[in-house]
């Protein structure tokens, strides 16, 4: 059994991608891409060792950004996360892959939004309510991770400022300026943040 123990993820044809009309970065044509990407006829699970070398795949990831007022949740991407080619990194998406145990009888959008809840709850303590809407999508072809995932933005508006990590692998989070994460911070980002920086209302 290799590295991923076996683990299924949901995934799209690349060419589903492409028929949609593929883009280096970020897009917030969201109805262009939802629909399709959330059909259950378009996605399947899939063994990830074989799909995180697989460009002919793209796998499903939602990408949470969390704010507070003017600040969004910044962490550091730590040894113990699932993708090695991101350690070290300054990130502001929390998420991750789409697996069997969030399938919904209902299937298509309903697996995606029970993936969604679960991620959230393992990686963060949150102690307010919050609102979630999809404001985009990103993609990077120009890097190894890249080339095989697609993320769906989901803007997290808090009610409070009672937001920590729960997982090792999510290291120094804080609430950090919009403005300084576009400033100082911006070139220590992994690609995907700052792609989603960009999306932002």
């Amino acid at each position: 059994m290799g590295k991923y123990a076996g683990e299924q993820i949901l995934v799209v044809k690349r060419e589903l991608f492409d028929e949609l009309g593929s883009f280096q970065g970020a897009s917030k044509e969201i109805e262009t891409y939802l629909p399709a990407l959330m059909n259950a006829d378009n996605s399947f699970f899939m063994d990830r060792e074989v799909a995180e070398d697989d460009p002919g795949h793209k796998q499903l990831i939602p990408y949470c950004l969390f704010q507070y007022e003017d600040k969004i949740l910044h962490y550091l991407r730590g040894k113990s996360g699932g993708e090695a080619r991101l350690h070290a990194q300054g990130s502001l998406g929390v998420g991750g892959h789409i697996n069997p145990i969030d399938t919904s009888a209902e299937g298509g959008l309903k697996t995606y939004q029970a993936a969604v809840a679960r991620e959230i709850d393992e990686e963060l303590n949150i102690g307010g309510t919050y609102e979630d809407t999809i404001i985009g999508l990103i993609n990077d072809d120009l890097n190894e991770v890249g080339k095989v995932h697609l993320g769906v933005v989901h803007l997290i508006k808090l009610s409070s400022d009672d937001i920590s990590s729960n997982e090792d692998c999510l290291i120094d989070a804080k609430l950090i300026p919009i403005s300084e994460l576009k400033g100082e911070y911006f070139d220590r980002l992994e690609s995907w943040s700052q792609f989603a920086l960009s999306l932002l209302p």
